[in-house]
């Protein structure tokens, strides 16, 4: 009840304030939440807590848009009460003509000490997509018997008349796994089936956090971010891990045979996926664009996180590959420049910006730099390894992939103050980081033969 008569935390200072992606207008955010289209508008919410830069009791924040990137702030969507002490992530689906959020519900046992909880499943719905009621006869699910606490992240889509829960969930024997539930009315769930588990700690985690299952390009594919997962090599790097399982459902058993976990993105900074299938048939895919180990400067401005650029996904070669919607398009508002790069030059970059390269004939050594002076991101071939490597002035700065074609390649670049995405190969990688600029960025291509367009991106658009 104490949050109720709290302030808002305000901005102090929009040294860091990101142009084009969404953010709160205070206050903390993390995973998006409840990915949905409803009454003509795309809705986002997410993990939020409004008074103060810090996690804390999880609200779920609320936006929404016409075209994916414009973005308008809503009220608070739904608030922790009736002995939740927060309302952690989940999904949103249309039924009724009611905008129905699946969410979890956090309870704490024992008061400070924040490993003592239980966890369940619980229902809000509103008419007008602004305004929620929680359902009177939560909790709609509780924990199995053969389950540890960790039982949360709903996500819920609809086959027919029949709509199905993934669900993510830690086993009696400490392995991570997502439980599958289907229902008719959304109040009432049975469990189907265990659709996939972790083989063991090491490889697969101990929980799998925020799970997403859907079908694409005639894939079976689990998008979920597991945590416990230990560094492989380049792989693992961050704290907790986000990526997929990619096979096949068995329709009787209702179990996905798999190969191995592959993460989906390679940088600093990316957690947490949610995806949704916009009217036109499209599977976009939005993140968290930080991470529990990311340093995030903003908190000392009053705010912090944000999410990423949507991302449309598709399967080439039985990996997934992904692409910024093409709606981004609609923020260039001048080409500053459009032909050929000279190597060694210097190129003047606004810090809300997109670059398009294609590089030819690369050789040894540093691709690529960007860099306002203080602050530094590299790109550079691995060619006796086959790795590509990005390298950022920050403690833990190295993050690299596997890349089977190094000496050409075209990059996509999305700079926005205090962040860079790219696209690598038309998304065959991506690396996503917080980088925190304080002036424009100076591009320079350092090897190869470039040619590419650099263009200034409309800024202070995603929210009003």
């Amino acid at each position: 009840m104490m949050d109720k008569i709290k302030e808002e935390i305000r901005v102090t200072n929009g040294r860091y304030r990101l142009g084009y992606h969404l953010m709160t207008k205070g206050g903390w955010m993390n995973d998006p939440n409840g990915f949905s289209y409803f009454k003509g508008y795309y809705h986002m919410f997410y993990q939020y807590y409004p008074y103060a830069s810090e996690w804390g009791p999880m609200h779920w924040g609320h936006a929404r848009s016409v075209d994916l990137v414009h973005w308008e702030t809503l009220p608070i969507a739904l608030t922790p009460g009736d002995m939740e002490s927060g309302c952690f992530s989940g999904s949103a689906v249309v039924f009724e003509d009611k905008l129905w959020l699946i969410y979890t519900g956090h309870h704490y046992i024992e008061p400070g000490d924040p490993e003592s909880f239980y966890e369940n499943q619980n229902l809000a719905y509103s008419e007008d997509g602004i305004h929620f009621t929680k359902y009177e006869g939560n909790p709609v699910l509780r924990m199995p018997s053969d389950n540890t606490k960790h039982f949360r992240d709903p996500k819920v889509w609809q086959e027919g008349d029949v709509f199905y829960m993934a669900l993510g969930s830690q086993a009696a024997d400490g392995l991570g796994r997502a439980l599958l539930y289907r229902s008719r009315d959304l109040k009432s769930w049975e469990q189907v089936s265990v659709l996939a588990k972790a083989k063991n700690l090491k490889e697969e985690g101990y929980m799998w956090e925020c799970p997403d299952f859907f079908r694409l390009d005639g894939a079976d594919i689990l998008l979920m971010s597991p945590q416990g997962l230990e560094p492989d090599g380049d792989r693992y790097r961050n704290l907790n891990q986000t990526g997929y399982l990619i096979g096949t459902l068995d329709e009787e058993t209702h179990t996905l045979t798999h190969g191995g976990f592959r993460e989906i993105d390679c940088g600093h900074d990316f957690y947490a996926t949610q995806t949704i299938l916009t009217p036109d048939g499209r599977r976009v895919m939005v993140a968290w664009m930080n991470a529990w180990d990311s340093p995030m400067y903003e908190k000392a401005d009053g705010w912090a996180g944000a999410l990423t650029v949507p991302r449309e996904l598709r399967v080439v070669d039985g990996t997934i590959r992904q692409s910024p919607v093409w709606e981004l398009k609609q923020l260039r508002q001048e080409a500053l420049h459009d032909g050929n790069l000279e190597c060694g030059r210097t190129y003047d970059v606004p810090r809300t910006s997109e670059v398009l390269l294609a590089v030819q004939d690369i050789g040894e050594g540093t691709l690529l730099t960007l860099t306002d002076g203080t602050h530094t991101l590299t790109l550079t071939p691995d060619h006796a390894c086959g790795r590509f490597v990005l390298n950022r002035t920050t403690k833990d700065g190295e993050r690299a992939a596997q890349l089977h074609e190094l000496t050409h390649m075209t990059l996509r670049i999305y700079i926005d103050r205090s962040s860079v995405e790219i696209f690598v190969n038309d998304g065959v990688l991506t690396f996503t980081e917080r980088i925190y600029f304080d002036a424009d960025v100076r591009l320079t291509v350092h090897t190869g033969a470039a040619v590419g367009t650099i263009y200034a991106l409309e800024s202070e658009s995603n929210q009003y």
